[in-house]
């Protein structure tokens, strides 16, 4: 795990518990300057990406464009990383939302406009829990998951196709195997 101070620590913990893994608003005291060179270094080393802000959402600005547009901060997958957060959860709280060009570099692809919007996973929820379970080489049965979650196996198969697979995207793959029945694993972990 790569060394981070405090303050990068409180920042990708705390945009690890938003919806779209939102870094704003920064740490209270966290201004100017010192705002800037924490950012700086965390855009830098990949942690953060700066994003155009929905301000219908109400989200928080980082800073104006001057075109009347904002951005924001999101943590990247490797932000989510670099705080602990496993690679597939990581894939899956990480939105597909790409970030603005800057005006001296090239234009977005133009696909990146009709991107879907950003999961809401968070560390330590069932979903999570879920996915961690498909993670295992063994893979999981809808009654163990179902036993681990309290949840009733038609609500576990929902989250599995509905959640896992069409929301998300992953990769859940089942097989029949003797004496546990129908085994789901998250394909090419």
């Amino acid at each position: 795990m790569p060394e981070l101070t405090d303050t990068q620590s409180v920042i990708l913990s705390r945009a690890a518990t938003r919806p779209g893994n939102l870094a704003m608003p920064l740490p209270k005291g966290l201004v100017g300057a010192a705002a800037k060179m924490s950012v700086g270094k965390m855009i830098a080393r990949g942690w953060l990406e700066e994003v155009d802000a929905d301000p219908r959402r109400g989200e928080p600005l980082w800073r104006e464009t001057g075109d009347g547009h904002g951005t924001t901060l999101v943590a990247t997958e490797a932000g989510l990383e670099a705080i602990g957060i496993e690679p597939i959860v990581a894939k899956a709280v990480t939105g597909p939302r790409k970030a603005k060009a800057a005006p001296q570099t090239e234009p977005a692809a133009s696909g990146s406009a009709d991107a879907p919007k950003a999961p809401n996973t968070r560390t330590g929820t069932k979903q999570a829990m879920i996915i961690a379970m498909l993670q295992r080489s063994e893979g999981a049965t809808v009654a163990e998951i179902a036993a681990e979650t309290t949840w009733l196996p038609h609500t576990v198969r929902g989250a599995i196709s509905g959640a896992l697979k069409k929301k998300l995207g992953l990769p859940v793959t089942s097989e029949k195997v003797a004496g546990r029945g129908s085994v789901y694993k998250l394909s090419g972990v």
